[in-house]
């Protein structure tokens, strides 16, 4: 199930937000934030995101204190 916008509606979107001298680097990388998260919002909205307190626990393992 998608969240939003279709590709073409995004890709129209993403193009008008960007200035008329971008690179296609610049709308590639955009697409692919855009992407990515669409696809994060779908997880969260799927019950599959990591709870607040769970990701400060396997954050604490990376840092040092």
């Amino acid at each position: 199930m998608s969240v939003g916008p279709d590709a073409k509606t995004q890709v129209r979107e993403v193009l008008d937000r960007l200035p008329d001298d971008c690179t296609i680097e610049d709308v590639q990388y955009h697409l692919y934030v855009a992407d990515k998260i669409r696809r994060r919002i779908e997880q969260a909205d799927a019950g599959l995101a990591v709870p607040h307190a769970e990701a400060e626990t396997r954050l604490k393992k990376w840092t040092i204190t």
